[in-house]
């Protein structure tokens, strides 16, 4: 199963191959089949950014039974827009932005999606996934839903660093069914699996495609499970994916 990265080295970004503790640059565009440019470099070498370079940045809310509490499940998928602004490369800070009084961390599952597509079957969603990823969909509670609460949720999902994701993307897994695992400061605090998803994931991807056109490089957040709480400057927040790996991010 092909492992790939995207990273920074002697000031110059490139897309590779992670094979152990080796990448492998790449040249051309992640979603053009690159070849192997012959450069090998340490893993350890270099530093890890944000895994592809996107179009654009979707998401489920309400996507696990055990994330609902009292709300009932929903009819359709409940899909949001997260501004590209927002990403954060693995390693990277998660700022608490002025004003925000309750960012909590939000475990999930990130499809990235390889082909055009638009009203698209299930069997063409299935087609289109590129492969998958971590992610964190890091949401301020107030601006979400409490006393500070906004029209929309650009900027309780929005703010600068609130969308971590990597720190790789793998083909080939599985995705119907992996462990996905949060951890606050090495503490488990949500642990599913992927199969338990109330819209899987050609549901989610083919209701989107029926009135936003996908294109290769967009990502979707598929939903986080259980319950979440609150971060604070200092904690540490790590999202895991069976088969994919960790994204670690500090909070300040």
């Amino acid at each position: 199963m092909p492992v790939y990265a995207r990273y920074e080295f002697e000031g110059a970004a490139h897309y590779g191959l992670v094979d152990a503790d080796t990448i492998t640059e790449l040249k051309g565009g992640l979603f053009d089949a690159p070849e192997p440019t012959g450069r090998s470099l340490p893993l350890a070498s270099v530093k890890l950014l944000a895994p592809c370079e996107l179009p654009k940045i979707l998401a489920v809310g309400l996507n696990y039974r055990s994330h609902l509490g009292n709300r009932p499940a929903p009819n359709v998928p409940g899909i949001f827009l997260k501004p590209t602004s927002s990403i954060q490369r693995p390693g990277g800070p998660i700022v608490i932005p002025e004003g925000a009084l309750d960012v909590h961390y939000e475990g999930e599952l990130v499809i990235v999606i390889g082909k055009t597509l638009t009203k698209a079957t299930r069997e063409e969603a299935i087609a289109a996934i590129f492969g998958v990823t971590c992610g964190n969909d890091v949401s301020d509670r107030n601006w979400q839903r409490g006393d500070g609460k906004d029209l929309q949720w650009w900027r309780a999902k929005g703010c600068d660093t609130f969308s971590p994701f990597g720190p790789y993307i793998v083909t080939g897994l599985n995705y119907a069914d992996l462990a996905l695992e949060t951890r606050l400061n090495g503490e488990v605090v949500q642990s599913q699996r992927t199969s338990d998803l109330i819209f899987d994931i050609p549901e989610v991807i083919r209701f989107i495609s029926q009135w936003v056109t996908l294109v290769p490089g967009d990502i979707i957040y598929t939903g986080t499970p259980g319950e979440t709480r609150r971060m604070k400057q200092g904690d540490v927040v790590e999202v895991a994916v069976e088969g994919v790996g960790t994204l670690t991010n500090p909070l300040v």
